[in-house]
């Protein structure tokens, strides 16, 4: 399972021109699910979202998490973190979890960022959606359940 967090001032997702997921501060989090993902994949990604310290503290430092700050979180499904474009010039999708599946840990992982006390806003599965946002630093950091990164 992969991830990309992105510190937000604030950040919606709209699919046919209506906003269907909107927060103020906190992270962006594009979500894809891999072919063998399993629900241990899951915990270990939205441990990270949650309790990653990358919001900073009185001295400037990187002390604080979501969870600490009181932060939201905008989780938007991304099946194309999954490509793989070490061959040629279109990228293959083939490790991405079948859609059925892959919802299903994307609800889950929605569900679980939520039993946090975190407000989690979504987008829509397999919607064509437009994501906007304001980062903040930037700070955007890539996750990977299986360590590859």
């Amino acid at each position: 399972m992969r991830a990309v967090w992105q510190r937000v001032k604030k950040a919606e997702v709209t699919v046919d021109k209506k906003v269907v997921g909107r927060i103020g501060e906190g992270a962006l989090v594009f979500l894809g699910v891999e072919e063998e993902d399993t629900e241990k994949d899951l915990n270990y990604i939205v441990d990270k979202c949650v309790n990653l310290r990358l919001f900073e503290d009185e001295k400037g430092r990187f002390n604080h998490s979501v969870l600490d700050t009181n932060k939201e979180i905008l989780l938007v499904s991304q099946f194309t973190l999954l490509a793989d474009c070490r061959k040629g010039r279109r990228p293959s999708f083939s490790r991405a979890m079948a859609p059925d599946e892959a919802k299903r840990l994307y609800e889950m992982a929605r569900e679980k960022i939520s039993s946090y006390g975190i407000r989690c806003e979504t987008g829509i599965f397999q919607a064509h959606m437009e994501v906007s946002l304001i980062n903040d630093g930037p700070v955007t950091v890539l996750l990977d359940s299986r360590k590859q990164f």
